[in-house]
């Protein structure tokens, strides 16, 4: 017997994913983001009790630009967690399977999460 070197089905590189795939896996990601967010955000704290030079290091490394950019980058992975949490919030509830609601309430996270990351930055910069 010969083994065939093509796949038996398609994998994951055939298929395109629809977005509410892409906003359920980047939930799951988002996730695990927020919780070394946390730490960082909890180390920061420390900083603060642990006295001035401490803090400062910890103020240069925050307020760098790949420290601003770190962190819009978890802020914008906290607030499309929170909106997807929304939503699963109404799925659980039995709301928002029917039709194209899952595709609608994808755009809708995705919409709330730019518009909130956005306007947290812009309030942030003023």
């Amino acid at each position: 017997m010969s083994l065939s070197k093509v796949p038996l089905s398609p994998h994951l590189q055939v298929y395109r994913l629809p977005l509410v795939a892409l906003v359920s896996i980047s939930h799951r990601v988002c996730g695990v983001i927020n919780g070394m967010g946390y730490a960082l955000f909890i180390i920061f704290l420390i900083s603060i009790a642990s006295g001035f030079e401490t803090y400062n290091i910890s103020y240069i490394v925050f307020t760098s630009t790949i420290g601003k950019i770190l962190l819009s980058l978890w802020l914008f992975s906290l607030y499309l967690h929170i909106c997807n949490g929304v939503r699963h919030l109404f799925w659980d509830f039995g709301y928002g399977f029917s039709g194209n609601s899952p595709l609608i309430s994808s755009l809708l996270v995705v919409s709330f999460t730019v518009l909130l990351t956005g306007s947290t930055i812009l309030l942030y910069l003023m």
